[in-house]
């Protein structure tokens, strides 16, 4: 089974970088799209870490992951 995540990083008030992870992403998803969300999440407020406020954007990637089950429930 193929899933997708999309990795958003940030850096917080203190610096420190915070990793906020999407599972199952629509497959249409655009730089445009991701960078929208990511400006929405600092304008907003969305989220605090324990170093503060998120202020920058640092990266965003699609990470891609296959699992073949061999054993166990399906």
């Amino acid at each position: 089974m193929e899933t997708k995540y999309l990795v958003m990083s940030f850096k917080n008030e203190q610096g420190k970088k915070i990793n906020l992870t999407i599972r199952g992403i629509k497959d249409t998803l655009t730089e445009a799209e991701v960078i929208v969300a990511m400006d929405s999440i600092i304008s907003k407020n969305i989220f605090l870490s324990s170093g503060g406020k998120l202020v920058e954007k640092v990266k965003a990637d699609i990470i891609t992951r296959n699992v073949n089950q061999l054993v166990g429930s399906k």
